[in-house]
């Protein structure tokens, strides 16, 4: 056939031009490492969002109700657990705390907040400062505080935010409360959100929580996105610090067993090394920003590495030992193994190349970056490592280069070989049987993985409240750092009905100088949804009208403004709006006015309230049924929304890139066995255990409760990637045993010297990559966890599934017709060979 010929003189070249093939991959290594300097970083969540509507939305709302040239601000949350921090000692700790914040310069506190300011100038109105209002509260006995206590629950909206749920008016006790501590940022350097990256609020919540800690504050605590950022940045290295080392080890440890040679191990690493180096260079050279997404693909190159190295190496071996020369042990090798390599480097970058039709712009970096790595892995162990491995032999024939083991694994005399052999014993016995109850656990396994739930916050990439023991007990270096913003978090979401982070938007567009513009603001507001937190029948919002009702409270003459022109007295203004802004634009509101309606008067937005422990997808449906009563075009936004939709679009992208490459492969394995084999009905059954491993995984994903997130989105696609590497080395090798071999002799043969190899492969990458589940980084956590599940029940699916398979596929197409040659009553002959083979 046509592609022989191209086998034949790559086969040339790699035994031949052994050297030159060597010297020229080196070369392309040093081309490649000058791109590892210029590969960038890109964390954190705003790679995700880019480009959704909610998100530009969202930008828009932040660019036209922000002042122009103003600087930043940032706040940080003051948290006081005590038995109950309304009474008069609790009240004076979390005020000092505050006084002594503002007192800090280096802090650039702008302003303080609590429910203990709110009830101290329930005590004194003209206490304006924290000072002064500390001297209230001292003046003031139990039972005046508990009455200010009951005034402003009252009277104060923002009063019961504050305080956890346990809060009792009649007693004026709660258990705990939050305070607000605003700072000043120089504008152009964003506070950050604390989700990947440094945040320059970091130092100032670290001073900060230092100068609190540092007197008698009652258990508060400290809290907020600077925090955030430290723990990120703590996590991802300590997560390094932990799993490097012990990956390293178990990679070294199965490979010494896998090769039991050190010349060989050698190369195999070289190898290993030139992959990652070629693909990050490529990174570096074409721009490509390294993110959370890209994680996956040193773990995944490494699996697929090893792999080939291992085969390549392995198969041999199993022709040295028959006593062949160097030369045509390396072309038989290379001859069968080119082939596999290649089918399986077509069927994976098929299967990362679907990623591409996402609309998440990281997982498309993640199948362009993967397809790459794949290719120049098949390249560097295609060809390099063979050719290496001449050159190594015959140093090995003229010098002393220690030799420790060249037999391969699963030979026949091995223990080895009998436990892999089990799927040819099932095949032999019971093939249809077991295939069925295969498919029937498929099934089951597939619907059960509907259940499946998607994240995306930054949870996802914070760790575990609690770490296992034997992690916490590590020695330096590698024990984890204190980790605190979980626990905080969790706290939070349990005793408060809402957070600082609990909030929705609805962003409209429309003439806001229209009568009744207001009103019909208002009145979305009536009946509100179960995720939004009620008051008096409504929904807790903040707005212009909210800015013009707390106005008018203060100014009698602005108040009989907006009496003349509220038709039904229920305070909104329904005429001369244009009137009504221009007012407040000229007072001292200003600013607050113009963080809800835009000068020109033509966008608005309405920050609503919710409840949280509601969902985000409870959250965003809510938001959106809200902004849908507008009468102008309104858009739901927010960061709760934001996230929601990417955590929509990463299921979506696993599902669309699952399917596009569960039909590309089949097609190019059903095109590809057509043209190598005359037999594209192999094609067929090389899926099979592709699709068992994928269902398996998505049912065992829901079993331990890991949802699809910003790195497990990938699995699918990495399954079928490596389910079909694996696949294909039995299905491969047994077509070309059963062109001199009977169906049983051939399964047989297949199952000992490819099962051998991807026996030492899955031990290698199994437990080199699953010991990324020790990391304190969740993400990569599971992402190791999954990893590893996935090559396991890939071995297994292809040594167990594969032989029952083609035992019922030689009867279906090589027996005759009749009922009792299906089911195997008759058996059939080895098929003639095809005109032209050797």
């Amino acid at each position: 056939m046509d592609y022989q010929r191209y086998i034949d003189w790559a086969d040339d070249r790699i035994v031949h031009d052994s050297r030159k093939v060597v010297l020229l991959f080196l070369v392309v290594t040093v081309v490649f490492s000058a791109g590892l300097g210029s590969v960038s970083t890109n964390s954190g969540t705003s790679q995700f969002t880019t480009g959704l509507p909610a998100e530009e939305a969202l930008q828009e709302v932040n660019d036209k109700f922000s002042p122009a040239f103003s600087p930043d601000t940032g706040s940080t949350q003051l948290i006081q657990r005590e038995n109950n921090v309304l009474a008069k000692p609790a009240l004076l700790r979390m005020l000092r705390s505050q006084h002594r914040l503002e007192e800090h310069g280096a802090l650039r506190v702008t302003s303080t907040s609590s429910a203990a300011t709110i009830v101290a100038q329930q005590l004194d109105p003209e206490a304006k400062t924290t000072e002064q209002q500390i001297y209230a509260v001292e003046a003031a006995t139990p039972g005046e505080i508990d009455a200010a206590v009951g005034r402003a629950a009252e009277r104060n909206s923002r009063f019961k935010s504050l305080l956890s749920k346990d809060f009792n008016r009649k007693s004026a006790s709660a258990s705990a409360t939050i305070g607000v501590v605003t700072h000043e940022v120089p504008a152009g350097i964003s506070s950050g959100s604390g989700q990947g990256g440094s945040s320059p609020l970091t130092s100032i919540q670290k001073q900060a929580g230092f100068t609190v800690s540092s007197a008698d504050n009652g258990g508060i605590t400290l809290f907020g996105s600077g925090i955030i950022a430290d723990e990120f940045s703590n996590v991802v290295s300590d997560s390094l610090i932990l799993t490097v080392p012990a990956a390293v080890l178990f990679i070294l440890f199965f490979l010494t067993i896998a090769y039991r040679d050190l010349a060989d191990m050698a190369l195999g690493l070289i190898a290993l090394f030139m992959a990652v180096v070629w693909t990050f260079g490529f990174m570096g050279l074409a721009g490509i920003p390294f993110s959370q997404m890209l994680i996956a693909v040193p773990p995944l190159l490494l699996a697929v590495g090893i792999d080939f190295g291992i085969h390549a190496v392995n198969r041999y071996r199993e022709e040295r030992e028959t006593g062949a020369s160097i030369q045509k042990s390396m072309r038989i090798t290379t001859d069968q193994l080119l082939v596999a390599f290649f089918i399986v480097t077509g069927t994976t970058v098929i299967g990362f190349a679907a990623n591409l039709t996402s609309a998440l712009p990281p997982i498309q970096d993640f199948g362009y970056v993967a397809s790459v790595g794949i290719t120049f892995t098949f390249l560097i162990f295609g060809v390099f490592l063979p050719a290496a491995k001449v050159e190594l032999d015959r140093l090995r024939q003229r010098f002393p280069i220690p030799t420790f083991s060249e037999t391969p694994l699963g030979a026949e005399d091995s223990a080895l070989s009998d436990v892999l052999r089990g799927g040819v014993v099932i095949a032999n016995r019971a093939p249809i049987v077991f295939l069925v109850l295969i498919l029937i656990s498929t099934v089951g396994a597939s619907y059960y993985a509907t259940g499946v739930s998607t994240s995306f916050s930054q949870e996802d990439f914070l760790p575990p409240e609690e770490n296992p023991d034997f992690v916490e007990s590590l020695p330096e270096p590698f024990a984890p750092s204190e980790y605190t913003v979980t626990e905080v978090t969790n706290f939070l979401d349990d005793r408060f009905d809402t957070t600082q982070s609990s909030q929705a938007t609805v962003y409209v567009e429309g003439p806001m100088r229209n009568d009744a513009a207001l009103e019909q603001m208002y009145r979305a507001g009536d009946n509100p949804p179960d995720s939004f937190v009620r008051e008096d029948g409504r929904a807790e919002s903040t707005s212009i009208v909210t800015v013009i009702q707390d106005r008018a409270a203060e100014d009698p003459e602005f108040r009989r403004m907006v009496e003349r022109n509220d038709q039904n007295d229920n305070g909104v203004p329904d005429d001369n709006l244009e009137e009504i802004y221009e007012y407040l634009l000229d007072s001292s509101d200003r600013s607050t006015a113009l963080e809800y309606i835009t000068e020109d008067y033509r966008s608005a937005r309405v920050v609503y309230t919710v409840e949280s422990d509601a969902t985000d997808a409870e959250v965003t449906a809510d938001t959106r049924t809200v902004a849908e009563d507008f009468r102008y075009e309104a858009t739901a936004t927010g960061s709760i929304i934001v996230f929601q939709a990417v955590s929509d679009l990463i299921l979506e992208s696993a599902i669309q890139s699952l399917a596009i490459a569960l039909a590309g492969s089949s097609v190019f394995l059903i095109l590809i066995y057509n043209m190598l084999e005359g037999r594209p009905s192999l094609g067929l059954v090389n899926i099979i255990p592709v699709v068992v491993t994928v269902a398996w995984l998505g049912g065992t994903m829901r079993v331990l409760s890991i949802p699809f997130n910003a790195l497990t989105a990938t699995m699918l696609a990495i399954t079928i990637g490596l389910g079909v590497d694996y696949s294909v080395h039995v299905t491969h090798r047994f077509a070309d045993e059963f062109e001199e071999n009977d169906l049983e002799t051939a399964l047989d043969r297949t199952v000992r010297g490819t099962g051998g190899a991807l026996f030492g492969s899955m031990l290698t990458t199994t437990f080199g990559i699953g010991v990324l589940g020790l990391a304190v980084f969740p993400a990569i956590g599971q992402f190791g966890i999954l990893t590893a599940l996935s090559i396991g029940y890939a071995f297994l699916a292809s040594l167990l599934v594969i032989p029952s398979a083609l035992v019922v596929w030689d009867r279906v197409f090589n027996a005759d017709w009749s009922v009792g040659g299906i089911l195997g009553f008759g058996r059939s002959q080895p098929p003639a060979p095809v005109e032209g083979d050797d």
